[in-house]
């Protein structure tokens, strides 16, 4: 990792992260359109060509049948069923605290509000090439269930025809039954558009690679998304209490994501910093993924060094981190520094990986600078609001003139006309 103690390095850096995402090729956006489009024009056709040509395997049906789920759930192993309960008992635990309620008010005449009302149909997308996720099931299905989603159709790949026996039991162990084993930028151009297998969805959410990402920006506007993930990232806040040993730990959680991860760690300690270093590449040799993690610190991972502690958390706010974790001598009272971070973490025990899989809160958080203003996934993300406006005839008296200048300063003359045609209705009255 890249030692940074100067702010003409940090501005580098910064440029280099920020970037990180703008490296999809031409060939992806290409393609991606490509599929789209045929998926738009021919439906289930497309989508079992792309399927047999990606994932060498599909073809109608698409659709996994309960018994091909309940077979291999059963292959999972009795230790991961039981911390998948765990998991789905402190995830739905968490959100449903997030849950919204429909309010109104009496204001003059008339009662305002707002109605709370769940989508009725959500797409989820679990990816399932290089690596299979059975906690992307929880974290995208339990806040849609909890919000009311009436309808969730599942997509997940099964590459050269293999299916991983722990996404089919937390599938079945979530309740879900409208499963699809189509992956790529066609499941995701299948549930925006529908096809005659595929009932068009009204949001899709779930991570994917360059292709999904890149399908997912170009549905949005025909159906909503979650929003567009970047690779992972960890920033680690810490000043001379930290423990190296831990810090390390968790950036190389981070680093064996992906080649793109990001694992940063912004210190007041030059001490803790070389500490770190020799940990890390301790740490790195016991790794079954170390030519990824390798790749991931060289090229996206730094230490910083800051000056003081309000340093330290301006650095922090600016990078926005997905991940942040606060391994100071007074985290609680450190955390009212921070304004931009997807999830905190506070002090030595709170390791990010907990909350990957079953500390409660959700997983699906924003990245790439984007907690500046995206939130992580939640139950608010599958409801939907709307105004309620109910005024009276004396609220419409109260209101009428007001309205009528305003849309007259507007140039807006059947707006005005709207409320003199009841003026003149009350008049006869």
């Amino acid at each position: 990792m890249r030692l940074i103690e100067d702010d003409r390095d940090y501005r580098q850096f910064i440029g280099v992260i920020r970037n990180r995402s703008d490296n999809v090729g031409t060939g992806v956006i290409k393609s991606v359109k490509k599929i789209i489009e045929d998926v738009k024009k021919t439906g289930d056709k497309a989508v079992a060509y792309y399927t047999s040509k990606f994932d060498n395997f599909g073809g109608l049906p698409f659709k996994v049948l309960d018994s091909t789920i309940e077979e291999y759930s059963e292959k999972a192993q009795r230790p991961f069923l039981k911390s998948l309960r765990k998991s789905i008992d402190r995830i739905r635990r968490f959100h449903k605290r997030q849950i919204e309620h429909s309010w109104s008010f009496k204001s003059r005449g008339a009662v305002l509000g707002q109605l709370i009302r769940p989508l009725e149909r959500v797409g989820v997308y679990v990816p399932g090439g290089t690596a299979s996720y059975p906690s992307s099931v929880l974290m995208n299905v339990i806040p849609a269930q909890i919000a009311g989603v009436k309808e969730i159709a599942l997509c997940v790949p099964f590459p050269n025809g293999q299916i991983n026996p722990y996404v089919m039991a937390a599938i079945k162990a979530v309740g879900v039954t409208e499963v699809y084993a189509i992956g790529g930028a066609q499941a995701i151009a299948a549930m925006a558009y529908g096809t005659a297998s595929i009932k068009k969805v009204d949001k899709i959410v779930g991570p994917g690679n360059a292709y999904v990402a890149a399908a997912k920006k170009m549905v949005f506007g025909v159906v909503d998304i979650d929003m567009i993930a970047g690779p992972s990232e960890i920033l680690i806040a810490a000043d001379e209490t930290a423990e190296a040993p831990f810090i390390a730990a968790d950036l190389l959680s981070q680093a064996e994501h992906d080649e793109n991860a990001s694992s940063i760690l912004v210190t007041t300690s030059i001490e803790l910093a070389q500490k770190v270093q020799t940990e890390l590449n301790e740490q790195l040799k016991r790794l079954t993924r170390i030519k990824i993690a390798e790749k991931s610190l060289k090229n996206f991972g730094a230490i910083i060094i800051a000056a003081n502690t309000g340093e330290m958390f301006d650095r922090v706010n600016e990078i926005a981190p997905e991940h942040l974790q606060i391994m100071t001598k007074e985290p609680e009272k450190d955390m009212e520094l921070v304004k931009n971070a997807g999830a905190v973490f506070l002090g030595k025990w709170s390791a990010e990986p907990l909350g990957d899989y079953s500390a409660g809160p959700n997983h699906t958080l924003p990245t790439n600078g984007t907690s500046r203003f995206f939130s992580p996934l939640g139950v608010y993300d599958f409801i939907k609001r709307t105004s309620l406006i109910n005024f009276s005839k004396e609220g419409f008296r109260e209101i009428a003139e007001t309205v009528e200048i305003m849309a007259g300063y507007e140039g807006f003359q059947a707006h005005a006309e709207s409320v003199r045609v009841r003026k003149r209705a009350l008049q006869k009255n």
